[in-house]
């Protein structure tokens, strides 16, 4: 097994908004996470930090998440934290009014992989060398889309495909989306929306298909969605099973 991160600010943004991780327990468990920070005064930067720091703190102190359903209480259960301490975060500095973050991981075990989504940073499992997205964002127009008042075409130029409906600190309680998917996968994708603007699933896969180590392949898809434009700050967190590259 083989895994890595990478993050960077793109080539319009001032600033990174974006928080990534990758953490080990002494089990063996893996979790891997992506958060997209929002709000003026460096808000989104702090927010996406406070999220992904809680939430890599709390699965580095357990030896274990238990079976699935523990599992799966675990992650509502830090989500929650995550989102009261940002909440907190915004009633004692006041110019912080208005961030939030989304934010997508992962665990895998030995018996199990569990996807969470909050948002719209995008979950994907890699099988037969291709991407299947997981997760569902959480945008006004994937809602257009599900009640078919939107195509799938029109949504990808709509001008308020950004607007969120759900994101972590924006209300005082969240319900995270988790998904239970099967372990028979090549490997895990999370990205910041950053990365799925800029390059279709064919053009993210193309890259991840070559043979080049881990890191390689964070930064040449980076290095990709800046050639196209880096409209947005990027971050990717990738684990491929079984050892290959």
């Amino acid at each position: 097994m083989e895994y890595g991160y990478l993050t960077d600010p793109g080539k319009v943004r001032s600033h990174n908004e974006d928080s990534v991780t990758i953490v080990k327990n002494i089990n063996d468990e893996i979790l891997l996470a992506v958060a997209d920070g929002m709000g003026g005064h460096r808000g989104g930067e702090i927010a996406s930090s406070i999220a992904i720091n809680n939430i890599a703190k709390r699965f580095s102190e357990i030896s274990s998440v238990g079976n699935k359903e523990d599992a799966i209480a675990w992650i509502k259960d830090i989500v929650s934290e995550a989102n009261a301490s940002l909440y907190k975060y915004t009633n004692e500095f006041p110019e912080s009014q208005g961030m939030g973050t989304t934010l997508v991981l992962a665990i895998l075990t030995k018996e199990f992989l569990l996807f969470g989504n909050i948002g719209d940073s995008s979950g994907y499992v890699i099988k037969n060398k291709k991407l299947h997205k997981i997760t569902t964002d959480h945008t006004l127009v994937n809602l257009l889309v599900k009640s078919g008042e939107l195509s799938l075409e029109a949504a990808k130029e709509h001008p308020r495909k950004n607007v969120l409906m759900k994101a972590l600190g924006a209300t005082t309680s969240v319900e995270m989306d988790v998904f239970d998917v099967e372990t028979d996968i090549e490997g895990i994708l999370l990205c910041s929306d950053g990365l799925t603007n800029m390059l279709d699933d064919e053009q993210i896969m193309k890259v991840l298909n070559e043979d080049h180590t881990v890191q390689d392949k964070l930064a040449k898809l980076i290095l990709k969605s800046n050639n196209r434009g880096g409209t947005d700050n990027i971050s990717i967190a990738y684990l491929i099973k079984g050892g290959v590259k």
